[in-house]
């Protein structure tokens, strides 16, 4: 006979291929399918056409394929983009009894890096017969067993799904026995051998069957058993279970020695033959022995081995109940054990093309590295969650696809904030309690030339004094760049310009590395008072980025000059000054005057007069101004007083040391009959320009004293008054290097290398002056003093 079941998997199967082919739909993911054990080189799919890359870039973007497990079932072709069958493919050894059966594979390829998820699904094909445990079956049944009675088989098991599982059995054709196919609630075939009519021992004391098991596949493959049934003599009643199938619920990891179940079986017969002993049927699998224990006598079943629901999660049972007659007999019944789930297995993770250094101008959406989870456990306990911490982070986890995440840039990136960042990725599953996994990933940013060289201040100031010696140390700059190695190291250079007629590199110059900035000459204050230039600083990155400061160089003003007598007037002999002078001049009358100037500036330049004492000690009649350089009588001349006076006049200035000049002056002294006669016109010039000194110096005493008292806070303030709009020219014009003027009321010089300007009007005076007071009382007028010189040299006309 044949007995064929249409199965409810069948239906359940259907079912969830059209959904997960609805699901891929929606999900964008690229879907293949291959049949098992095709052969090497079976086409599965234009790959590189389906991801949109070009075949040409394949190779340069360093395109792979990579799976979990055996790595070369699927291989793809670079030449011309198509995934082919590399090696045999038993779906049954990849994925054994599931249903569903797939090759996920992650395609990865770089510059920039890309990561696409491909599911292959392995089709099945009948090609596994049905197979049963044992080759052959041995029954023992009593010949007064009637009509109907019932005994278990064993029945066959088929490694393929679906239709190609799907078996039914045959018996061969016999008068004593038929075959009666059930399904259970967890949808495997329950067969029993069903006695058609009572069977005699004394005729037939064994009888030999043969049970065939026949899948649903195309073509259809089967497996069979022998079956030897053993006629026994006596005993009336076997006994008898409550039920022929018990369904048990058992948590995995129950601890040894917990009851499963306590089986109860009954026997009408009396005495002996109602004692019954407890047993595993031959037909239960040694590895099930191995998991449980029957109690004999009680029917009690424990567990005796570790349960995990992960290597299996079902158990079918066969028990015996015989009784103890001399012919015993026998019941049967199954139980079916099934393991619930616990959440015993921690999730399982995966970090894989971690892309590192990320260089800090990374685009956001940069893919740091794959992270794939997996869990053990099935259903709420294997599903896994993963998050990122800490938080606040310019990273984020991205899933592409199931339980596949992309750690991605979520933000830009600066590496002088944070150069290394510290990750932990956590995965947790969703049982109750969860467990968790955790990963530790060191995020280290590269440096990128995004930062200049950074002085401390724009602007520098520095003072030098003048006749330095050359190549000599004036200034270090440092300028810092917040970027790492070459980006950091800086070099220094001139920012070149001319300074007059010649190159700023002529006067200074800048060590490329450490910042010091030399003189290359001696520099002179009279020359140069302030010297401005720039200096850059370039770092080594590329493009190389710069700044530059500004360096105010003041050279500070020594005592290198001496004091400069000017030429004489007319009447003087070689280098000294000659003059006539009148016997009958009273006392105090101006008779010649020496003029002198100082290149220098200050102090230095400021001037003082005296007389060289005679070598014989002799008391002159005469004296000089101290700081008029006026040379007048100190009382009235006699017939006693030598004819030719010679008077050493020393011009000394208040430098540190002083500087001394000596000028000569020659009087011969003349009888008030014999003094020469000027021209009229002579006098009154001479009268006009003595006034016209007088007014000039009155001016420039007030302008030198201005300056003088604004002369440190000048130097403190030297920026805003370089910053300053210029002064109002008024009548002011600019004037020749040197300018000396003299008077009875003092005297004044300024400096011959520069242009000076001396307001005569309303203007603020700018000069570089100083102004002494007079040491002499009032002098005569110009009219009373005939002698007196006035030199002048270099003279502005606005003065």
């Amino acid at each position: 006979m044949v007995y064929s079941q249409r199965s409810l998997a069948a239906r359940r199967l259907l079912l969830s291929h059209l959904l997960l082919a609805i699901w891929e739909a929606g999900s964008g993911q690229i879907h293949y399918s291959v049949s098992e054990e095709a052969k090497h080189g079976t086409f599965v799919g234009r790959i590189a056409q389906d991801l949109g890359l070009e075949l040409a870039e394949l190779v340069p973007r360093l395109f792979r394929v990579a799976s979990k497990g055996r790595r070369d079932l699927l291989e793809v072709n670079l030449q011309n983009g198509i995934l082919f069958v590399n090696s045999r493919i038993d779906r049954e050894e990849l994925c054994g009894r599931s249903l569903e059966c797939s090759i996920h594979l992650e395609v990865i390829v770089e510059r920039p890096l890309q990561v696409f998820h491909v599911d292959v699904e392995v089709k099945d094909i009948n090609d596994n017969p049905p197979r049963f445990f044992r080759q052959e079956q041995r029954l023992f049944i009593l010949e007064s067993r009637i009509a109907d009675s019932r005994f278990p088989l064993e029945g066959a098991s088929d490694m393929d799904i679906g239709a190609n599982a799907e078996l039914r059995y045959k018996l061969n054709s016999n008068e004593y026995f038929d075959l009666d196919v059930k399904r259970n609630e967890e949808e495997t075939n329950f067969l029993e051998l069903v006695l058609k009519k009572p069977v005699d021992r004394e005729e037939t004391q064994e009888h030999h069957l043969l049970l065939i098991a026949i899948d649903g596949g195309k073509p259809e493959l089967t497996g069979t058993v022998q079956l030897f049934i053993n006629v026994l003599d006596a005993n009336d009643n076997a006994p008898e279970f409550d039920k022929s199938i018990y369904n048990v619920r058992l948590l995995e990891n129950t601890p040894n020695g917990t009851l499963v179940i306590k089986l109860n079986a009954s026997d009408a017969d009396e005495g002996i033959n109602k004692e019954i002993v407890y047993l595993f049927s031959n037909l239960v699998l040694d590895n099930v022995k191995t998991k449980f224990i029957i109690d004999s006598n009680s029917g009690e079943i424990t567990v005796k081995g570790e349960l995990d629901y992960e290597d299996c999660n079902l158990y079918e049972i066969n028990v015996d109940a015989v009784d103890k007659s001399t012919f015993p007999l026998t019941g049967h019944c199954k139980v079916i054990v099934k393991l619930l789930d616990e959440n015993d297995n921690t999730p399982e993770m995966v970090i894989t093309s971690l892309s590192l250094p990320v260089q800090e101008d990374a685009q956001v959406g940069t893919v740091i590295a794959l992270i794939s989870l997996s869990d053990r456990d099935s259903g709420a306990n294997g599903q896994v969650t993963c998050t990122l911490s800490p938080s606040h982070i310019p990273f984020k986890l991205v899933s592409t696809f199931k339980n596949y995440y992309s750690l991605v840039l979520d933000s830009a990136l600066d590496r002088e904030s944070v150069s290394v960042y510290e990750l932990v990725v956590t995965a947790l599953d969703g049982g109750s309690p969860s467990l968790s996994a955790t990963a530790s990933v060191s995020v280290e940013v590269a440096d990128v030339n995004d930062n200049a060289p950074a002085f401390a201040q724009p602007e520098s100031t520095v003072f030098v004094k003048e006749n330095n010696a050359p190549g000599c140390h004036i200034f270090t700059v440092s300028a810092r760049d917040a970027d790492a190695q070459e980006n950091a190291l800086v070099s220094y250079s001139l920012v070149e310009r001319r300074v007059g007629e010649r190159a700023l590199s002529s006067y200074v110059s800048v060590h490329a590395e450490s910042g010091q900035v030399y003189a290359l000459q001696p520099l002179d204050h009279e020359e140069l008072e302030l010297l401005q230039f720039q200096v850059s600083a370039r770092d080594a990155g590329v493009p190389p980025l710069g700044s530059n400061v500004t360096l105010q160089v003041f050279v500070l003003d020594e005592n290198d000059n001496a004091p400069a007598l000017l030429p004489p007037g007319a009447g003087g002999v070689g280098g000294a000054m000659s003059q006539l002078v009148s016997r009958s001049v009273g006392a105090g009358h101006v008779v010649a005057k020496v003029r002198a100037v100082d290149a220098d500036s200050g102090y230095n330049a400021w001037l003082s007069y005296e007389l060289r004492p005679s070598a014989g000690g002799d008391r002159s009649p005469f004296r000089v101004g101290l700081y008029t350089g006026e040379i007048s009588t100190t009382r009235a001349l006699d017939e006693a007083d030598a004819p030719r006076q010679r008077l050493l006049v020393l011009v000394k200035d208040h430098g540190e040391p002083p500087l001394v000049s000596t000028a000569t002056v020659l009087l011969s002294l003349v009888d008030s009959g014999q003094a020469p006669k000027t021209p009229s016109r002579v006098s009154v010039g001479a009268a006009s320009v003595d006034t016209a000194l007088v007014d000039v110096n009155v001016y420039l005493i007030i302008a030198i004293c201005a300056v003088s008292s604004l002369l440190v806070l000048t130097l403190l303030l030297y920026t805003a008054l370089r910053c300053s709009a210029p002064p109002t020219q008024g009548v002011c014009g600019p004037g020749k290097p040197t300018l000396v003027c003299s008077s009875a009321v003092g005297s004044w010089s300024s400096s011959q290398q520069r242009r000076q300007r001396v307001c005569s009007g309303e203007g603020p005076p700018k000069a570089d002056l100083m102004a002494f007071s007079p040491s002499l009382p009032q002098a005569p007028s110009s009219s009373d003093n005939p002698h007196d010189v006035a030199v002048y040299h270099e003279v502005t006309s606005s003065c």
